[in-house]
């Protein structure tokens, strides 16, 4: 209920699987630390969802720096997953959340199967988690490196083994760096996810021309930011075409409007990450904008404008 008119708010109600969320707007991994750092900025009860930052078996102390720097609309970063590890997690972390009315979506990464495996059979029994969000953007180490999510078999082998593991609804997180995101998203809902989500960041470099010598002391990094939505809104639609689980888009947005464009081309939610750091409030106004067009459309719920994109 409006508060000011009486009227009735309008219904941003959407499900993940079996996840249900007062509405569609997540945070994205490694973009809003472990939610308690944005708790003066943001009502966390506000959100749809709150997703932490990449969590791994053991600790890990990420990158040398430098490993973030500016780029023209977005930036690049090379953090390297650091993290507190699942233990400390649950002990440190997960108290705060638990508080919360906001669901809470752990997102988790490894360099093995197996790790994923154990990873999610850790977090399967903590209390006060939503759901898990599957990063297969990792290298696996036992395959020379190749990423999880470049292969659609190995990224088919890591849903299966999480999907295994766990009770709780999972998520998926697509890596862009592949020629066919389709292809990628049909192996992992057969293998048993229950949403995906999409893009992780673009990988890319910078060069400082005094020193010669690139920007990131890791050479290479992820893009994200603006730079990125037209490559994301584009790999969204293919996917969102080619699977009948849900869609949560990722990639660039910083307003409403992005999210309405991810949202009509197929996404049933998305995830706020770099606008987080220039705008820590941008989750909130993509919220109230959200209910705003809603209510200016004349539409009975939000999950009308999912996939309503006109191209005939």
């Amino acid at each position: 209920m409006d508060p000011l008119t009486g009227a009735a708010s309008p219904d941003l109600r959407v499900d993940i699987g079996p996840l249900h969320l007062r509405n569609p707007v997540m945070t994205a991994s490694g973009t809003f630390g472990y939610g308690e750092e944005f708790a003066s900025l943001v009502n966390l009860n506000r959100l749809g969802a709150i997703i932490v930052k990449g969590i791994s078996l053991e600790p890990r102390r990420g990158n040398p720096p430098p490993r973030i720097i500016e780029t023209a609309c977005g930036m690049l970063n090379a953090i390297g997953l650091e993290n507190v590890g699942v233990d400390r997690f649950i002990t440190e972390k997960l108290p705060f959340l638990r508080r919360l009315e906001t669901p809470v979506i752990v997102n988790i990464l490894g360099d093995s199967i197996e790790e994923y495996s154990r990873l999610a059979d850790r977090l399967n029994d903590a209390r006060g988690i939503a759901a898990i969000e599957v990063n297969i953007s990792c290298p696996n180490v036992k395959k020379g490196g190749v990423a999880f999510g470049t292969v659609p078999e190995m990224a088919a082998a890591v849903t299966r083994s999480v999907r295994q593991a766990t009770g709780l609804p999972v998520i998926i997180k697509l890596s862009p760096n592949v020629t066919d995101i389709a292809l990628i998203a049909r192996a992992v809902e057969e293998a048993g996810a229950d949403a995906i989500s999409l893009i992780n960041t673009l990988l890319g470099m910078a060069v400082d021309i005094r020193t010669r010598r690139p920007r990131l002391a890791n050479i290479f990094g992820g893009l994200s930011g603006p730079a990125i939505k037209p490559v994301a809104l584009r790999m969204v639609w293919q996917a969102a075409r080619a699977v009948s689980i849900p869609v949560v888009g990722i990639g660039g947005i910083t307003t409403v409007e992005d999210a309405l464009e991810f949202m009509m081309a197929g996404a049933t939610a998305v995830q706020v990450g770099t606008a987080n750091f220039f705008r820590p409030t941008a989750t909130e106004e993509i919220v109230a904008g959200l209910e705003e067009f809603v209510r200016q459309e004349g539409l009975s719920s939000v999950r009308q404008i999912i996939g309503s994109l006109k191209t005939g």
